[in-house]
């Protein structure tokens, strides 16, 4: 049939599997902690999905699981998707690191990239965003906003990023307004938005007059729209949510670095490390400002945002003072990477403590 070989081996390299494998799209998984609201974490992060998809077309397929709970639900989800033939799986949420390690170590060829965690593997990366850079900045707006002094934050859980976020935040509304105060209440939960809600409304019948938060749902910026009172949208712009409330957004951008890990895979070029970006990167951004901010503060704001990304200016910058009167860092001096991520402590102006 073929009149020399090379013909015959030409048409059988055409039709081989390896060829076939090459052709088929690249399957990439996504579990998420909550469901896919109208701006909030897990938005941002299905964001970031649909980035790669928009930018590999039909090289990728992606699939995405909802509202999975950390833990025991979390193993078996990210078990289901590398059992599928998912080639690389994000798992966007501090509590899914110890279930991914657990998981990767079962499906050694398949890579798992842990988002928010910190530990690694030959096939897990770890990769995160400096919140803080972003939260300090809304910090300045915040203390040029506040008429009582008096800010409040939702938070989480007391692990190292979430302090880092409240300390910058307070640095940032101190910077600007020394007299400016923050009142913490911890949730313990990422996604619980009645208790977020109560959490809002508690606090500002403490006097706060604008509020930011490190949970995962829009509840309390719609607390603070009911109320009349200011607050800091996290994660996603929710100027839908709070027209009136809302005086600036941090945001988060996971597209360019998802479709940079995935093509990794697609290239052979996939390597195991960690990823903390920040402004300067892309991933953190501040703006998307409500209409009560006054031009003069948005200017301070996004040129205090280009120092960062420059790097000219670093939030924390010494002289700091936690909130028992303890010297944490001198002046002139800046906190290393190693001292940030392992951040235990609250600063001068935070009422509470770590956890409580």
């Amino acid at each position: 049939m073929y009149k020399n070989l090379a013909a015959a081996l030409a048409v059988a390299c055409f039709f081989s599997p390896l060829s076939f494998a090459q052709s088929t799209p690249l399957k990439a998984g996504f579990v998420y902690v909550s469901p896919i609201t109208e701006a909030g974490w897990t938005k941002q992060h299905d964001e970031g999905r649909k980035a790669v998809e928009k930018a590999l077309g039909d090289k990728v397929r992606t699939t995405f699981v909802t509202d999975v709970a950390e833990g025991a639900d979390a193993e078996r989800v990210i078990r289901d998707l590398a059992q599928q033939g998912h080639q690389i799986i994000f798992t966007p949420s501090f509590g899914y690191m110890e279930p991914t390690l657990k998981v990767a170590k079962e499906f050694p060829n398949v890579k798992f990239e842990s988002v928010t965690g910190y530990k690694t593997a030959p096939n897990v990366a770890a990769s995160n965003a400096r919140y803080y850079e972003g939260r300090y900045l809304a910090g300045v707006a915040a203390g040029r906003m506040t008429q009582t002094h008096f800010a409040g934050y939702v938070a989480g859980f007391p692990i190292p990023e979430v302090l880092q976020g409240i300390n910058a935040f307070t640095l940032g509304m101190r910077s600007v307004n020394p007299r400016a105060t923050v009142k913490v209440v911890w949730l313990n939960a990422w996604f619980d938005p009645p208790k977020e809600r109560e959490a809002a409304m508690s606090l500002f019948n403490q006097e706060v007059d604008v509020i930011a938060f490190h949970t995962a749902s829009t509840a309390v910026m719609a607390a603070a729209q009911e109320r009349g009172r200011m607050a800091v949208a996290y994660h996603s712009d929710m100027r839908k949510v709070g027209p009136d409330a809302q005086i600036i957004a941090v945001t988060h951008h996971w597209g360019d670095h998802y479709t940079r890990r995935v093509k990794a895979v697609m290239d052979g070029s996939w390597k195991s490390g960690s990823v903390w970006g920040g402004v300067k990167e892309g991933m953190i951004r501040v703006g998307d400002f409500g209409p009560k901010v006054p031009k003069k503060v948005q200017g301070e704001v996004l040129a205090q945002q280009k120092a960062i990304g420059a790097g000219t200016m670093h939030p924390f910058t010494g002289p700091i003072t936690d909130n028992e009167g303890r010297e944490v860092l001198p002046k002139g001096q800046r906190l290393s990477d190693e001292q940030i991520l392992n951040m235990n402590w609250l600063v001068q102006g935070v009422v509470g403590k770590a956890g409580r």
